[in-house]
């Protein structure tokens, strides 16, 4: 991809080159460096958005802009972003904006099940190694294709929660009294078709909203339509090429292929658009609840892979949408760093100064883990978490990066022997083979503990406190 061999040096002969550190950065180079990889923004640069330098940051953004353009919807804090991915593969840089997830109400529903689906959307939240992992949108389908009602739906559902919202029907008219209903919520608009791009046209330009594209299994009328209605003006588009799962899950992989590709390699700008996936048309295939279920749950994971920018579901179970979004955390990870936690003396519980003394790595999956055990045992306890660059214990340990040095400097910078009236130090079961060494550098006795964290509770009923000599 051209983009990704921009250097730092093509950045920096456009700045202003004042070295002003206006940006946190000790100069003009560093900070090119930190454009080039996407760790700041332009905007971060005051003397680059002054009116002398309008050209030069016109070219600076040609150069960094993605092939595939960013589209908002909704407004204020819980606005989502879609799209704006400058790679097709996650190795090659990372993904940006992750999969925004939204859940389906429809015009049929009374409004005592809208409003509890509705915030019952907005209140789901599962937290996975420390974050808060949560659905994002409100799609209002008209299933009654009558406008009135939709009206009626979309107006419970905005006054129910601050969510973006997806006004889904084929049909303009009850499009535009859904669009009524949600004046300066800049909601997303699904869909337009071959047969309805004129009407919808003229409603994203009128309301200012995006609009998305639907072209089943046509990826020629796709780019027709989508080249059609940005010369008619629409400036935010998102592409949808068809969901088929089951037997059609080829073709649908292949169809988010090869968008992605000629948006990502061959930087089509006529397709440069976000790409929206339906897993929910597996419940219109007249199956059995736990099937669809399932089968909605592996569509998703399939479509965020092959490469969704937006998904639409149905289901609320959570053994549908656990899976669902832990994938998609894990997907949207950086790979050029680990997941890390800050390195520190974390204590659990109400300690005192014979309270046991564990130690830990810094990688994100690894501290929480223990952190939940540890609280799961009610133990208090000091814990030591070590700077191993965000890696396990047993690969820290190969690689060097726990070793029984770093220990005895992080026994000392966080002043544990201040904590406790004892030297005796907890260490991982996977790390046994640095026991002796810790022992040697540090002064403090070491203990070693369980394989895995699930036998802390166990290992320290049996063995702590330790019984004396």
């Amino acid at each position: 991809m051209a983009k990704k061999s921009i250097s730092p040096i093509d950045i920096y002969k456009l700045l202003p080159q004042t070295n002003c550190k206006e940006c946190s950065e000790d100069n003009c180079m560093a900070f090119a460096t930190k454009l080039v990889n996407r760790e700041s923004s332009l905007e971060d640069c005051p003397p680059l958005i002054q009116e002398k330098y309008k050209e030069s940051y016109k070219k600076i953004w040609d150069l960094l802009k993605p092939p595939m353009k960013e589209i908002t919807i909704g407004v204020g804090e819980r606005a989502v972003k879609l799209g704006g991915q400058l790679v097709m593969y996650r190795h090659e840089f990372t993904y940006y904006n992750k999969t925004p997830i939204a859940i389906d109400v429809t015009d049929e529903m009374s409004k005592e099940e809208l409003i509890k689906r509705v915030k019952a959307v907005e209140d789901f939240t599962y937290q996975y190694i420390g974050k808060d992992l949560k659905l994002n949108l409100i799609a209002v389908r008209s299933t009654s294709n009558d406008a009135n009602k939709f009206s009626s739906a979309v107006k419970t559902a905005v006054e129910n929660t601050s969510l973006p919202i997806i006004l889904c029907s084929f049909n303009p008219e009850v499009l535009e009294a859904g669009l009524m209903a949600a004046q300066g919520k800049r909601p997303l608009l699904y869909a337009a078709t071959k047969d309805n791009w004129t009407e919808t046209g003229k409603l994203a330009l009128m309301y200012d909203t995006p609009l998305a594209v639907f072209a089943p299994n046509n990826l020629d009328l796709l780019k027709s339509l989508a080249k059609t209605l940005t010369e008619y003006g629409v400036e935010d588009l998102v592409l949808d090429p068809g969901t088929y799962p089951e037997e059609g899950i080829a073709d649908t992989i292949n169809n988010f292929t090869m968008l992605r590709r000629a948006i990502c390699k061959e930087e089509d700008e006529t397709i440069g658009f976000p790409l929206i996936g339906i897993p929910l048309i597996t419940w219109t295939k007249n199956e059995e609840a736990d099937v669809a279920r399932w089968k909605e749950a592996y569509t998703a994971s399939v479509l965020m892979a092959r490469f969704a920018d937006l998904l639409i579901m149905h289901s609320f179970d959570g053994w549908v949408l656990l899976p669902t979004v832990i994938f998609r955390d894990n997907l949207y990870t950086d790979p050029r760093k680990p997941v890390a936690v800050k390195s520190e003396l974390v204590t659990i519980g109400n300690p005192d100064k014979s309270s046991p003394v564990l130690l830990t790595t810094n990688f994100a999956l690894t501290y929480y883990t223990v952190e939940a055990d540890i609280k799961s045992a009610d133990v208090s306890c000091y814990l030591i978490v070590v700077n191993t660059e965000g890696i396990s214990v047993e690969s820290a340990v190969a690689g060097r990066k726990l070793t029984a040095d770093k220990v005895s400097e992080a026994i000392k910078d966080f002043n544990v022997s201040g904590k406790v009236e004892h030297k005796k130090i907890i260490i991982p079961g996977r790390a046994a083979r640095l026991s002796g060494e810790i022992e040697e550098v540090s002064g403090w006795d070491v203990m070693v503990g369980p394989l895995d964290s699930s036998g802390i509770a166990k290992f320290l009923s049996e063995k702590w406190p330790p019984k004396k000599a």
